[in-house]
């Protein structure tokens, strides 16, 4: 029987079972829309992360052992129940998170695909054969699961970012302890029980809620092989430095400060609506977000920001529940105080503040994190405002003589994540795509998320590691690859012993 009744007390997942709290170490979950508690989660102790590791090492030989043919069956019946209980999946993360219902589904869906590419992993695991490498001689390579590996993943997407790690993981033959943020707990615990509805035995996904503690053990603990990661940048390092320190393969994927060029030729009402959606979209807290434009030259510029101040003045920012608003609020009320702290830092610093969301009250709603949409003109690269991540509904502009000083301020920027440009040049579009540094480009695409079947990861600090989320870089993260070399005596081939390097 499955138990959905887990948003006003979160527990854990572990051995196909939700374990309720236990000793009391609770903490509370705000709805962002109305900044009321919503439900408590507890921090699991020690003693029950180890349990979930114990549970998943236990697992691991038999599922191993299962052909992946059968795990993907598991994986077709979770796509089904996932479509089925959308509705509810997508309520959970935006009571917890505060995102738009719409936008909600959209992060569902993602996350779905990921699953349905899963489903279609035994293709990626069947490895390479050769025949006759040398007399009697046959080699081949197969890719053998890692064992226990886990995930760390953030708030900004409770349901699909862990979508991205532990099917991957489970259908290359691993076992998956994965950790959400504990500010929005409740969409993964309650995909977690409809994959053991899907046919997933105990022990092979566990879900552990807690705080850094929880991590650190993880991070340190034998058993388990890779951990993955997304957050913010420093985080991001910091994983990366301790699990590597203890041995484990990690992915750890960091922040971003993702860059709009927009060139004179640019069909300029594309342009205003794509950056009003990349920017603003789930207020601004996404790692693709668009949030800085580099229009190139004055009358571009001047362009840009009339059109997008009068956009801004038509925006709907409400609670997460009304599908029909565009943006919701920010996750917490720290995380506002910092938003604006931001705001606060680019009029400090003298840019040219043209909408102001720090204005912004939402009728039954003043006690919510809601912050409107802001624009700022003729930012300086100096600034913090263009130095640093927001993750923020803040959209700066800078403007530049030319694409080579748009390329050079995009490529000396730390992060690395996103970018694109938008024009109708082919030629510039395609020396752009081949020069600058940055792992995932869109031309006249803002938000150029790579499908479930490419994979995703940026450049330079805001990837730690070699290999990036899902697709087929998962099998490669998930696995180890095996060499074998193979001959059986022949009563017609007979050597002596060999005293020089073998070869062919």
């Amino acid at each position: 029987k499955r138990d959905t009744d887990m948003t006003s007390l979160v527990g854990h997942f572990i051995h196909g079972e939700h374990v309720a709290p236990q000793d009391g170490n609770l903490i509370d979950i705000h709805n962002p829309s109305t900044g009321a508690v919503c439900g408590q989660v507890e921090m699991a102790s020690s003693a029950l992360v180890q349990k979930a590791i114990d549970s998943a090492k236990a697992a691991y030989p038999a599922w191993r052992a299962t052909p992946p043919a059968k795990r993907a069956q598991v994986m077709f019946r979770l796509k089904v129940l996932l479509e089925q209980h959308s509705d509810k999946i997508c309520e959970l993360i935006s009571e917890e998170h505060g995102k738009v219902l719409h936008d909600a589904k959209g992060e569902l869906q993602r996350g779905i695909e990921n699953v349905e590419f899963a489903c279609g992993m035994p293709q990626l695991l069947k490895g390479e054969h050769s025949k006759d490498v040398g007399p009697g001689i046959d080699a081949w390579s197969e890719f053998q699961p890692l064992g226990v590996v886990t995930g760390i993943t953030p708030f900004n997407f409770p349901a699909m970012v862990p979508l991205w790690m532990w099917p991957s993981a489970i259908m290359c033959g691993n076992t998956f302890v994965l950790k959400p943020s504990e500010k929005d707990p409740s969409s993964a615990l309650y995909i977690a029980v409809l994959a053991a509805e899907a046919g997933l035995p105990p022990g092979v996904l566990n879900v552990v809620n807690g705080d850094k503690a929880a991590v650190d053990q993880l991070l340190e603990d034998p058993t388990i092989q890779a951990v993955s990661f997304v957050g913010s940048t420093p985080v991001a390092e910091a994983i990366y430095q301790k699990a590597s320190a203890n041995g484990k393969r990690c992915q750890a994927l960091g922040g971003a400060k993702n860059h709009a060029i927009v060139m004179p030729d640019a069909d300029v009402d594309n342009v205003v609506n794509a950056l009003m959606g990349a920017a603003f979209g789930s207020c601004g807290e996404r790692c693709m977000a668009l949030s800085v434009v580099l229009a190139v030259g004055d009358e571009m510029g001047d362009t840009l920001r009339d059109r997008l101040s009068a956009q801004i003045e038509t925006l709907k920012v409400g609670a997460g529940s009304d599908n029909s608003n565009d943006m919701g609020p920010l996750i917490s009320a720290q995380h506002f105080d910092t938003v604006s702290g931001f705001i606060d830092s680019g009029v400090s610093q003298e840019a040219d503040l043209v909408s102001d969301g720090r204005k912004l009250s939402v009728e039954g709603f003043e006690e919510g994190y809601f912050l409107g949409a802001t624009l700022f003109d003729k930012v300086k690269p100096h600034m913090e405002i263009y130095q640093k991540e927001i993750f923020g509904p803040v959209l700066v502009m800078l403007r530049v003589p030319d694409m080579q000083t748009a390329l050079e301020l995009i490529n000396e920027h730390e992060y690395g994540n996103g970018t694109c440009i938008f024009t109708r040049d082919g030629e510039a579009a395609r020396f752009f795509i081949d020069q600058v540094q940055v792992g995932m480009v869109g031309v006249n695409v803002p938000l150029p998320v790579p499908v479930s079947y490419h994979s995703f990861g940026g450049w330079k600090r805001s990837l730690f590691g070699d290999l990036h989320a899902y697709g087929p870089d998962s099998v490669r993260f998930y696995t180890r690859r095996k060499a074998i070399t193979q001959r059986w005596p022949s009563t017609n081939l007979r050597e002596g012993s060999q005293f020089s390097f073998p070869s062919n």
